[in-house]
């Protein structure tokens, strides 16, 4: 093995022919995990369509476990090598992860390359990477991953062990050899992807004073399509798995939404963030967490979901799942059901929206809905605030700043003994800072309670 072979490659399967497999749990209805209903390997096809293959046919096999040699039957297998013959097949792609010594006999008894999901999920996030973090957080995924497997990679070299004094053969020095180099390769790595993830954590810490929106979502659910929406961005939109890697952050426009005004000088951040997926490779997960600083920091997550996907709230599921995983369990949520002019009826969507806190159904794609969904933003920016009125001199410039900068809903009326007298809510750590000053405002009314605003749930909505 040369030292080329120690790059992770793409792991895909770029124009390649490929079978399918997987198995069927009993207790799970589904190939590789799937649900009842869902169609066996289907979203394993997308993933091979998304990595550039051509899938040539597709085999599962009832189990009440995995066979702990070949995964599948013998017989199963042995069904595949006679497919892979007769349609010449490249490879084999399993929508599940195999031990070591699953993949090393299965490459062996079906004759041809044999590919994990986890591989394809690798491969074409090393396609999609275009900045320097996100390559390097993908290629450390990759090199975690092709560590314990390393010693598939030399089936073809003897391992020429023997008894008592005999030495390993060239394989298995190599073996050891290509280990130390990934190990070492592996700490720079994550050395220097902590460096970028402590500047990410100080450029989120620098927005401190504005409100952070961060989209989340499974893999294709509209995510990217809805930032352009929101912020006016000409964001990347394809109608592919894992279209984006990189975080990207833009201003919500327009200023005023739905009759709930935000401050002159307080700016809305939207980010877009990569897209989840069932089983996604635990390593991946792990390198990403500097890219998903974003959801873990923002203010409000916008849960984009396609609810015109069959099993929409199994994908709902697993985001929340990963959420727990990159420590965003706790941040408050508005579930945004999108792609709403897929559906062929609407009957019962808003009945579906009132089981996810009063989700938000709207259509990235055409606009609609996304209008409520700004008020929806906005109200959540002003949650909290109270209904104020304050009265100070019409000429004090720096009060009228500061009012401007940090109320809601803004109106002035002038009196003709110079004074102004401005009704606004305002957050009650504002009004502190405001009335600290002492800049002689005068607080002449307040409501005594927070302003209206959309409810914020246990995981919930905003």
């Amino acid at each position: 093995m040369t030292a080329r072979h120690l790059k992770p490659s793409s792991l895909v399967v770029a124009r390649a022919r490929a079978i399918l497999a997987g198995a069927v749990f009993e207790n799970s209805g589904g190939a590789g995990g799937c649900s009842d209903g869902e169609e066996p390997l289907e979203e394993l096809s997308l993933l091979v369509e998304t990595a550039g293959g051509e899938e040539v046919a597709r085999v599962t096999q009832s189990l009440r476990k995995p066979v702990p040699g070949t995964f599948l039957g013998r017989g199963k297998v042995e069904e595949i090598a006679s497919l892979a013959t007769s349609l010449r097949a490249d490879v084999v792609v399993f929508d599940n992860d195999l031990t070591p010594a699953q993949a090393r006999n299965l490459d062996r008894m079906i004759g041809r390359g044999v590919i994990e999901r986890s591989e394809i999920i690798l491969g074409i996030f090393a396609r999609r990477a275009r900045t320097r973090a996100a390559k390097l957080q993908v290629e450390l995924a990759q090199l975690e991953y092709m560590l314990p497997r390393l010693k598939r990679l030399w089936t073809h070299l003897e391992r020429q062990t023997g008894g008592i004094g005999m030495r390993a053969g060239a394989g298995e020095r190599q073996i050891e050899t290509d280990r130390r180099k990934i190990r070492r390769r592996i700490s720079d790595l994550a050395r220097e992807i902590r460096q970028i993830e402590s500047r990410r954590q100080r450029m989120v810490s620098s927005r401190a004073e504005h409100m952070m929106v961060s989209l989340v979502g499974y893999t294709n659910a509209g995510k990217s399509t809805l930032m352009r929406q929101l912020t006016g961005l000409e964001v990347a939109v394809e109608d592919k798995l894992f279209a984006t890697l990189d975080t990207k952050t833009g201003a919500l426009v327009p200023d005023r939404a739905g009759g709930v005004e935000p401050p002159a000088g307080m700016k809305i951040l939207v980010s877009d963030t990569v897209g989840f997926i069932r089983s996604l490779p635990h390593d991946l997960v792990t390198s990403f967490h500097a890219t998903l600083e974003e959801a873990r920091s923002a203010d409000v997550l916008l849960h984009v979901v396609d609810v015109s996907h069959p099993r929409f709230e199994e994908q709902m599921d697993v985001v929340e799942r990963v959420l727990e995983e990159i420590g965003a369990g706790d941040v408050p949520v508005v579930v945004v059901l999108n792609k709403i002019d897929r559906l062929d009826g609407r009957d019962g969507l808003g009945h579906v929206a009132g089981r996810h806190g009063d989700a938000a159904c709207v259509s990235a794609l055409t606009g609609e809905g996304i209008a409520r969904l700004r008020e929806r933003i906005v109200m959540a920016a002003a949650r909290g605030a109270e209904d104020v009125t304050l009265r100070f001199p019409a000429a004090d410039a720096e009060t009228m700043r500061y009012v401007f900068n940090h109320g809601f809903n803004i109106h002035r009326r002038y009196g003709d003994d110079g004074t102004v007298e401005v009704s606004a809510r305002m957050k009650p750590e504002a009004l502190a800072r405001l009335a600290g000053e002492g800049s002689g405002v005068e607080l002449t009314a307040g409501a005594g309670g927070p302003a209206a605003s959309a409810p914020v749930a246990d995981r919930g909505g905003v």
